[in-house]
């Protein structure tokens, strides 16, 4: 993650037992959750300069977690899934998919949502009759579970982040085993904020483990952060400072030397007005004549990496 300059990274199959949060070094710290340690497991590290924007953590299973940050005042929602093998029990995979449901339909959907999952299915190439919700770029054929995910995607209105970039086979496979190559590794996104993805593609030569390969995506976060200016405004006299007795007797004596010590005042009120004035600003004083404005700017860009 630091050689990669990789913010928020989804990870899963941890076979880490517990419930719990902690530092893992070079500035990182790790979310995660499992109950066996011999099986499953579903974590999120993140960069040490974003924990204090998390604001909840739910694990749900050893296979679905998530968390959520505020960014700049943008709700960003990052989950980790591990879905069940192509062998595992139909029970076990709805099992999987309602968990997940559950998470996605708890977010607010003016809130951005990030998943980053190991699907363990084959969405395939091309996208005739699903292009709403996926791009060309998959690898070879649509098995059961890759029509999981892509249903999946229907119903929650989001785009698999993968296949709509271009990139040679070697960028798109995510598995290898022998003379297997897969791609079962997805990033997904509302499709509403599919805009903000500029780029995802497998990382070649990064050896994490001996088969599964790491899935980078670069999302920009369009924050409006607010710039503080000043706006000129009319002076005004500070009257206020007249609550204080001793200010207000100044106040009094200084406007009688103005006057000339009379004690009634002269037929001619636009030179005593003028008078009157002069002597407020001297004794009493005047604001700055600014304000503080704020103005929005942008933008701060993440990267996510599986």
């Amino acid at each position: 993650m630091e050689r990669r300059k990789v913010d928020i990274l989804c990870v899963q199959e941890t076979r880490w037992k517990g419930s719990k949060a902690r530092s893992i070094g070079a500035g990182f710290k790790l979310f995660y959750y499992g109950v066996d340690s011999k099986r499953n497991g579903v974590g999120v590290v993140l960069k040490e300069e974003f924990v204090r924007n998390v604001l909840e953590v739910k694990r749900v299973s050893d296979r679905v977690m998530s968390l959520k940050l505020e960014i700049e005042g943008v709700m960003l929602n990052v989950v980790s899934g591990y879905a069940p093998q192509v062998g595992c029990e139909l029970e076990e995979k709805e099992r999987f998919w309602s968990e997940l449901d559950e998470v996605i339909e708890s977010i607010p959907t003016g809130e951005r949502v990030v998943i980053g999952a190991d699907f363990n299915g084959h969405v395939g190439e091309g996208n005739t009759g699903d292009e709403e919700v996926m791009g060309k770029f998959g690898v070879k054929e649509r098995n059961l579970e890759g029509q999981m995910v892509v249903d999946y995607a229907k119903r929650m209105d989001m785009a698999v982040v993968n296949t709509y970039f271009q990139k040679r086979e070697e960028h798109r496979v995510t598995y290898k085993s022998g003379g297997r190559r897969t791609q079962v590794d997805y990033i997904l996104c509302r499709r509403g904020n599919l805009k903000e993805i500029s780029d995802c593609k497998v990382v070649v030569g990064e050896s994490v483990t001996r088969q599964h390969r790491m899935v980078v995506c670069r999302m920009t976060l369009m924050v409006f952060k607010k710039k503080r200016s000043k706006i000129e405004i009319e002076k005004k006299t500070k009257w206020w400072k007249l609550k204080k007795e001793e200010c207000c007797e100044e106040f009094r004596q200084k406007l009688r030397q103005a006057l000339g010590g009379q004690v009634v005042l002269p037929d001619d009120w636009e030179t005593t007005a003028e008078v009157i004035r002069e002597t407020e600003r001297k004794v009493l004083g005047v604001s700055s004549g600014f304000s503080i404005a704020s103005c929005p700017e942008r933008a701060q860009q993440m990267q996510f990496l599986l």
